[in-house]
């Protein structure tokens, strides 16, 4: 007879406790989820997490790669975390003299942003008559994979060295005959060709910020424009009332900076509101910091190779938000991140920054689980993605990662099938 030694014992009892647990799931799983009819014709992965034992409490395709839509935010997020520091650098600078000055952009996407009443970098600059900006050469306005079509839709704006206003123009209807404009400079950049009795609809050049204006229903809306230099030049022209001019080169060092905003509040807005714009600017402030360059490519390659080396499979990874359908993770490549996520910051910093139930992206979802689960969401035609962490009722910590692919029902019926699933574990154990 063969005698087990009390490690091979302890190892077993684990096994099987970990078995047990899988078995335990399996129902809630092919019930709510695997043989839902709004499920049937998806590709689903899986991938339940206890970081207590270090062992997976069910797993489902959870090796196989999925387009994970704004869940991209997570890998994101965490490099901004580790990396941004408190608070954000929103411009780099050297004063020449008490009325000029020269300023380097820092990808920074506050700047009189209209989600933040304090705005550090505005006042700084204001204090100047003639201000130098340093062209940084970007032009890579849009992200790889991204649908150009959706140019002239919010969540689609674009990305610059210097943002202004999130890079986009807010447009209000007043009545027929007038428009507000926020920055107001854009207002001799439109032409209203007619009555707009009922709102307005609005079209723009691809290549051009000449925005046309006829009769329509919209009455308010945020429109990207594209950020090249010299519309920034104009808009800070317009805004700060100074001589502003663009410079190509520019030796020597900027020996100064201006911070905008706490690091974290950032986090929360881009995270709830599931914000494309500001993880975006985020992952080029971070590339910013790691290889003095903006350029997301190479910053994603960086991480990759540093942070990310022991990722379970190396993911296809190519913007910061998840706009792209080239992105492509695994369940296990979320649950290595959220796991290196709480690790690393601690799960107080997690809680101030992901969404909790009845709040941001899922403020109709999860609401009695209000405080014991935070998550990402992500959405695409097709895509729905949920990974995140729960607090069991027995106060277990779970981390979890569910991608749904090429389903054809609605987002909803998807959505609440996960609910039921991830409310179904979090009641049980």
């Amino acid at each position: 007879m063969k005698i087990l030694t009390p490690f091979k014992i302890s190892i077993a009892i684990i096994l099987l406790s970990s078995c047990s647990v899988s078995k335990k799931l399996n129902g809630p799983a092919k019930k709510y989820v695997l043989d839902n009819p709004a499920f049937i014709q998806a590709h689903t992965g899986i991938s339940i997490y206890e970081p207590e034992s270090g062992k997976y409490w069910y797993s489902y395709q959870d090796e196989k790669y999925f387009t994970p839509a704004s869940n991209t935010k997570l890998a994101t997020c965490y490099a901004v975390m580790k990396y941004l520091g408190d608070s954000l650098v929103g411009i780099a600078y050297k004063q020449i003299n008490d009325s000029s000055v020269v300023v380097k952009g820092m990808g920074d996407p506050s700047f009189l942003h209209s989600d933040f009443t304090n705005n550090p970098v505005f006042d700084f600059l204001k204090k100047y008559h003639h201000i130098q900006i340093i062209n940084p050469q970007f032009n890579n306005y849009l992200g790889s994979g991204w649908s150009w079509g959706d140019y002239l839709d919010n969540y689609m704006a674009q990305r610059s060295a210097f943002p202004f206003h999130g890079n986009t123009v807010q447009v209000d209807w007043i009545n027929d005959h007038t428009l507000s404009f926020m920055p107001s400079y854009f207002q001799k950049r439109s032409v209203i060709k007619e009555s707009l009795s009922t709102g307005y609809e609005v079209s723009r050049p691809w290549d051009f910020n000449d925005f046309s204006f006829k009769n329509g229903t919209t009455k308010h809306s945020q429109i990207p424009f594209t950020p090249d230099e010299k519309t920034l030049v104009n808009l800070l022209e317009d805004t700060l009332h100074a001589d502003v001019t663009e410079v190509n080169n520019f030796s020597e060092e900027l020996n100064g900076s201006i911070h905008s905003q706490a690091t974290d509040s950032l986090l929360r807005i881009m995270m709830h509101r599931s914000d494309n714009f500001f993880a975006e600017q985020s992952l080029l402030m971070v590339s910013q910091r790691l290889i003095s360059t903006m350029d997301d490519r190479k910053v994603i390659d960086t991480l990759l190779a540093t942070d990310y080396k022991d990722m379970p499979q190396k993911p296809h990874w190519v913007d910061g938000s998840g706009l792209s359908r080239y992105d492509l993770f695994t369940p296990k490549d979320f649950i290595f991140i959220l796991n290196k996520m709480k690790n690393d910051f601690g799960m107080e910093r997690i809680k101030n920054i992901l969404p909790t139930g009845g709040t941001g992206t899922i403020s109709n979802y999860y609401r009695s689980d209000s405080g014991y689960i935070f998550v990402k969401t992500g959405t695409l035609n097709g895509v729905v993605a949920l990974s995140g962490y729960m607090y069991t009722k027995k106060n277990k910590l779970l981390l979890f990662s569910i991608l749904v692919n090429n389903h054809t029902s609605s987002a909803t019926s998807i959505r609440q099938g996960i609910e039921k699933f991830i409310q179904s574990i979090r009641n049980r154990f």
